[in-house]
């Protein structure tokens, strides 16, 4: 498997196993223990998912070593502050049965994420949190997190595929050595995004998936990703991607499917930043 270096000297999976969406806790937890079989080493999870249980008893039942399983949660909104960040992240260690975290994200860049910060900031150097980062955050917004504080975050998450590449992003995380990470690899099938005619053809000729064309793709631009997947046969066939490379025309042609547009929506939308902190746990 190949690792990114963070900012800190963590080494992190560029290719993980991300839970979100899948809410049965059982289906959760046999989601996970097959991953972990099939060869993931980074989960990805969330307070917001409520599955965080489900996928420490997966870790905990697993034959993998915990010191060789990289763990990523995060802090929901109505979380965030200094105090109630410091409660939040001991909830998240119990329902993952965990005595430390590999990487804790603040889920999305609203409320007091400063208050957050300084908490996690204390988590990090207490030893209790291996890395801290943060998720859905615009270049300006992570800019003003850093410019206050004295921990740069190690990772971004945030919305990333063929429709919506974060050229941009990209280049300012590189430039201030905070890793992108890719959440949504697939844009969830939107826009027929498995039968795209380009997507396709490069699939056809290198006698791949579309989604492992996605994946190689992702993989090749150093961006870290977390795909989903409930049935055994696709975990095996998006791990599957680390015999192939794309020419330098097939990552031409895929960049130009960029619509610099979000599939899902805009966090800079007054609406939707209401409707987020509106949402308790």
């Amino acid at each position: 498997m190949k690792t990114i270096l963070l900012n800190n000297g963590i080494e992190m999976p560029i290719l993980g196993f991300g839970v979100y969406q899948v809410t049965d806790l059982d289906e959760c937890e046999k989601s996970v223990s097959q991953a972990l079989e099939t060869g993931y080493r980074l989960i990805d999870t969330a307070a917001a998912y409520k599955n965080e249980t489900a996928v420490g008893k997966a870790i905990q039942k697993s034959s993998v070593a915990r010191d060789n399983i990289f763990v990523t949660t995060k802090l929901w909104i109505q979380d965030a502050g200094y105090n109630r960040t410091k409660k939040a992240f001991e909830k998240s260690l119990v329902n993952l049965g965990l005595d430390y975290l590999d990487l804790y994200l603040i889920h999305q860049p609203f409320g007091d994420v400063y208050g957050a910060w300084r908490a996690m900031e204390e988590l990090y150097r207490e030893g209790r949190i291996r890395a801290i980062g943060v998720s859905n955050f615009a270049p300006d917004r992570l800019m003003d997190l850093m410019v206050h504080h004295e921990v740069k975050p190690a990772v971004n998450q945030i919305e990333t595929h063929p429709f919506c590449q974060q050229i941009d992003a990209h280049e300012f995380l590189k430039k201030h050595q905070v890793q992108m990470e890719s959440w949504g690899p697939f844009a969830e099938g939107k826009h027929d995004i498995f039968k795209n005619e380009v997507l396709t053809s490069i699939a056809k000729k290198h006698h791949k998936s579309v989604a492992q064309v996605i994946l190689r793709w992702l993989i090749q631009r150093d961006v870290m990703l977390i795909p989903k997947s409930v049935h055994k046969e696709r975990m095996v066939e998006n791990f599957s991607v680390f015999d192939f490379d794309l020419e330098v025309e097939d990552m031409a042609t895929i960049a130009a499917l960029d619509t610099k547009q979000s599939c899902f929506f805009d966090h800079r939308d007054p609406e939707m930043v209401a409707w987020l902190g509106s949402r308790t746990l």
